[in-house]
């Protein structure tokens, strides 16, 4: 499982220890953010079951569809993840529109 910090805000509040990431038995992309006030679970916690979220921006559109957001990844961020998934799936990495188009970021620096 990876596990990388980002940021993840809601109404004007900011969670910055808030973690994203890719479940290869789950087969999902996954983010938790913002401790519950009651329990030691994340308020916010998605991608908790078998393929939820395929893609990172399935993932986003949820995140905003639950009140929350997250600041862009960077194209390093998003290319650990996409590698991280192909990694757990055995197919090569970065393959697909998203590689190409991560593969095109890259080169241009």
């Amino acid at each position: 499982m990876s596990r990388y910090t980002i940021t993840v805000t809601r109404q004007g509040r900011s969670d910055p220890d808030a973690v994203i990431g890719y479940d290869p038995p789950l087969r999902t992309y996954f983010l938790q953010a913002f401790p519950h006030e009651e329990t030691d679970e994340p308020a916010l916690w998605l991608g908790t079951r078998d393929r939820a979220f395929e893609t990172l921006e399935d993932l986003r559109h949820a995140a905003i569809s639950h009140g929350y957001d997250f600041l862009p990844l960077s194209p390093e961020m998003a290319a650990k993840l996409v590698d991280d998934k192909a990694a757990a799936s055995g197919r090569p990495e970065r393959d697909g529109i998203l590689g190409q188009l991560l593969k095109h970021l890259n080169q241009s620096k």
